[in-house]
């Protein structure tokens, strides 16, 4: 092989274990939400400058509460105030984690596609008349050219 970037094997033991942690971490990350690409537009965005000011305007509520609109609630400023504190630093170690997982997976998928390529090239030189034709156009298939779908409307060009 002309490329190992990684070598790695998962024992069963780990992997339930992974898998186990992953459970619990699911079973205890439940209160997490998820929005829509659209409910994510909508929202007013908290920025890393942006923290100081929720934390200074938190405490001038709370400071001037005269000030304040009756329906304020106090409770729920600071209840999103210490969850989101409680979940930053979390949210980066599974950010670090993941990018991990990321990178080790690309370079797994890397490492197997140049063996592959390695094998398609053997077969496609070598194996003429050795009884490979068969694996040959298999493997080729992953580098055949698809034709474009036809347009609808007849016209040359399409909808590009």
């Amino acid at each position: 092989m002309t490329q190992n970037r990684i070598a790695m094997t998962f024992q069963p033991d780990r992997l339930e274990r992974i898998d186990g942690s992953l459970t619990a971490l699911e079973a205890d990350l439940d209160l997490l939400i998820a929005l829509t690409i659209e409910e994510r537009s909508d929202l007013v965005k908290m920025g890393n400058k942006s923290r100081a000011f929720c934390t200074s305007a938190l405490a001038v509520a709370e400071q001037h509460a005269g000030l304040m609109p009756r329906d304020f609630d106090y409770d729920a400023f600071r209840q999103d105030h210490a969850a989101l504190e409680a979940l930053r630093p979390r949210a980066a170690r599974l950010a670090h984690l993941m990018q991990r997982v990321s990178d080790t997976e690309l370079a797994l998928g890397s490492d197997l596609m140049a063996a592959s390529l390695e094998v398609y090239g053997v077969i496609k030189v070598a194996g003429k008349d050795k009884g490979v034709d068969e694996a040959r156009r298999e493997l080729s298939a992953r580098f055949a050219r698809r034709r474009a779908a036809p347009d609808p409307t007849g016209e040359p060009g399409g909808n590009n």
